[in-house]
């Protein structure tokens, strides 16, 4: 008894191959027009109030739907349509939506500090910049001088947004966690504790994704030298 198997052409493999690109094209291409609008939105406020304590109000409702979304990019990794894996990706979505949702969104003495600002702006251009090249990466090759600030501007980019930003808003809002004793309703343990905790441990986390960035870094930037070599 033959049993009939259905084989993938090279049609098929093609066309699932552009579908893919498309799909990835549009959601790299709205994370890249979202993420520019935020930075716009935050700029504009800061020139128009002369002050830096208006991030939130101005553009939070945008940047907290944005990294919602960006969940995607955990479940692009997990089913293969991206070569990044499942971890990295998810340390850096937790990290980010868990400082956006359950600290900033919940404490609105935190939400207009200057550590919000710092935080939005160094998010907004590297998102920026990241989308933009991963969107033109989906339909050819980026042009070198993207690719040179993709893999270079994060180095400056992304301690700012961790330590006088992300780090520094906690341990700003943790008398406000303890006084209002934050989610004692909901969790099982204190939640002050936990974010003490998590202040001496993200930069040992941070620092991992930080190094994964050097490693993607000398890979991509040393086959463009090696394609103006030859």
């Amino acid at each position: 008894m033959k049993t009939s198997q259905t084989k993938t052409t090279p049609s098929t493999q093609s066309k699932m191959s552009q579908l893919r690109n498309l799909y990835l094209f549009s959601y790299n291409l709205f994370q890249c027009f979202g993420w520019a609008l935020s930075l716009f939105r935050i700029l504009s406020n800061f020139l128009s109030t002369k002050s830096v304590n208006g991030a939130f109000s101005a553009v939070g409702d945008l940047i907290c739907l944005l990294q919602c979304i960006a969940f995607l990019e955990v479940i692009h990794g997990a089913i293969g349509i991206v070569p990044s894996g499942v971890v990295l990706p998810l340390m850096q979505w937790g990290g980010r939506t868990h400082f956006l949702l359950a600290v900033v969104r919940k404490i609105p003495e935190v939400q207009e500090l200057p550590s919000v600002f710092i935080t939005f702006v160094a998010w907004s251009f590297s998102e920026v910049i990241r989308y933009s090249h991963y969107a033109l990466n989906c339909i050819g090759t980026p042009p070198n001088w993207i690719t040179f600030i993709r893999y270079n501007a994060f180095i400056v980019l992304y301690p700012v947004g961790v330590f006088p930003g992300e780090m520094w808003l906690m341990y700003q809002a943790l008398p406000y966690i303890k006084k209002q004793n934050l989610y004692a309703d909901s969790l099982p343990f204190s939640y002050y504790t936990f974010v003490t905790g998590l202040l001496f441990c993200y930069p040992f986390l941070w620092m991992k994704l930080y190094l994964h960035l050097f490693k993607q870094r000398r890979s991509k930037l040393g086959k463009q030298q090696k394609k103006k070599s030859n």
